[in-house]
């Protein structure tokens, strides 16, 4: 790289060295650029504050996802517990990485800026305050160097043509002698004009290492001068320099969360609920309310009663409109804690024979003509898993004709209102305000805040036509839900 001086027009640089005219300019350059790798520096570490807050925001969302997932699904007991401590462990870790983003924006990013606004300083006509001060102070110390070395370059030059004269002029003079027809006029012009030209020689030999000679007197105060610009240079760059080591070691400490105690305690406590899985206390608690554990009202000899036990067929329960059996609410917060998030019923006890009329299920089998009101209140209770709701039973256990009330011609010879040829009613999103267990195959289940689409209008029953996101078809009650705003 060569540089140009203003004083120093035509003066040729012949290496690469700082010590050449204009070749300072590199140094006033570094100062620019400290001003852009601050810029660089910024948005290095705003981008990696972006990346903290996407995997922060893919983490909650995961977290959520799967917790709703594992939640619902069959599994059950301490694993479920285990399994759920890794949404757990999301969750946290993700308020982990919005602090780093925080720190990095908040407390790295908004240093460098402001250390760059105190070090840098713009001036009007554009540029640096401080690289201007460099320029000119190299230009201060160079310039008297510069002008003596234009002079050296200038007297080098005439001597070496002096030179170039000379020699032209020995060979002509020599050429001539050799030539007759030169009449001795001629020849002593020849002869003059080399002498003139050895004059010139020695002339110009004498200027030109005059002023070398005062060139090599001026170059130590021109290194000098030159050194002391520097260094101011070298001062400069070497706080920048030492405030980017800073400025990445805070950044390494607000990235680095394995030296972070509650970054640690998230793993030594999911460790924790992983070791704690037991498959035999998950066995035994399975048992105890899904299998043979269960409690069970076992047939026993009853008394005929007229009042009590009068058994009602599907035609009485559609002709009562004194009530119906809410069968799937489950209470939530303080209000009660259930052993078992699958089980979903609430039984309705009554101690009089009104209470126990109105609280009968409109959809029970019309043949199903030897269990008694109380049975049917007593089944209620029975809990239906998440997990066996989808499941499909053999045929041997259930009457399909008496277990669908909304085949295509009830008791009383009337039409199923929920048919599919049925003219098409208008579709509803609806919002269960309470949770249900579907006591039947074709009734719907759901969570209170779950989603669903309302299909047709309510019956006489107070039921509905439904479709859950998962696309399964069946019936709910229509007061668990709400339409959506």
């Amino acid at each position: 790289m060569s540089g140009s001086y203003d004083d120093s027009v035509g003066v040729e640089v012949s290496s690469d060295s700082f010590w050449e005219v204009g070749n300072y300019k590199r140094t006033v350059k570094r100062i620019d650029d400290g001003h852009r790798l601050c810029n660089d520096l910024m948005n290095c570490i705003h981008e990696r504050a972006r990346i903290e807050k996407v995997y922060a925001q893919q983490l909650t969302e995961w977290a959520k996802r799967w917790k709703q997932l594992v939640e619902k699904g069959p599994q059950y007991g301490t694993v479920e517990r285990a399994w759920c401590a890794f949404m757990s462990e999301a969750e946290k870790v993700s308020e982990l990485h919005l602090e780093v983003k925080s720190s990095l924006m908040n407390e790295d990013f908004e240093k460098i800026k402001n250390w760059q606004k105190e070090a840098f300083h713009k001036q009007m006509m554009g540029g640096f305050k401080e690289t201007k001060e460099a320029e000119d102070g190299f230009r201060k110390a160079q310039k008297p160097w510069a002008k003596k070395l234009k002079e050296v370059e200038a007297a080098k030059k005439a001597y070496h043509a002096a030179c170039k004269e000379e020699k032209l002029a020995v060979s002509r003079e020599t050429n001539s002698k050799a030539d007759p027809a030169l009449n001795p006029e001629q020849l002593k012009k020849l002869q003059d004009k080399v002498e003139r030209s050895k004059q010139d020689v020695l002339k110009t030999k004498e200027k030109y290492e005059k002023s070398l000679k005062e060139l090599d007197n001026a170059t130590p105060q021109y290194m000098e001068n030159m050194e002391q610009v520097f260094e101011q240079c070298q001062q400069f760059e070497e706080k920048r320099l030492r405030f980017f080591r800073e400025v990445l070691l805070e950044v390494q400490k607000h990235l680095d969360l394995s030296n972070v105690a509650s970054y640690k305690n998230i793993y030594r406590e999911l460790e924790q609920n992983i070791k704690s899985a037991d498959a035999v206390e998950d066995l035994r608690w399975f048992r105890a309310n899904q299998g043979p554990g269960m409690s069970m009202n076992w047939p026993q000899f009853e008394e005929w009663s007229a009042d009590l036990n009068r058994t009602l067929s599907r035609r009485e329960k559609k002709k009562a409109s004194d009530g119906v059996t809410l069968t799937g609410i489950n209470q939530t917060g303080d209000q009660v804690s259930q052993p078992n998030k699958h089980s979903s019923s609430l039984s309705v006890q009554s101690n009089t024979v009104q209470s126990v009329q109105s609280s009968y299920n409109p959809f029970e089998d019309e043949e199903d003509t030897g269990s008694t009101v109380s049975e049917k209140e007593d089944n209620k209770i029975k809990n239906v898993s998440s997990y066996e709701k989808n499941q499909s039973y053999p045929t041997d256990w259930s009457d399909e004709e008496s277990n669908n009330p909304f085949s295509s011609t009830d008791a009383n010879g009337d039409t199923n209102p929920f048919d599919e040829d049925t003219s098409p009613a208008m579709e509803v999103r609806v919002r269960a305000l309470y949770d249900y267990e579907g006591q039947e195959q074709d009734e719907l289940s759901f969570k209170a805040g779950d989603e669903l689409t309302k299909m047709g209008n309510e019956d006489e029953q107070g039921w509905c036509k439904g479709r859950l996101d998962n696309g399964q078809v069946g019936l709910y009650p229509a007061n668990y839900v709400e339409p959506i705003q």
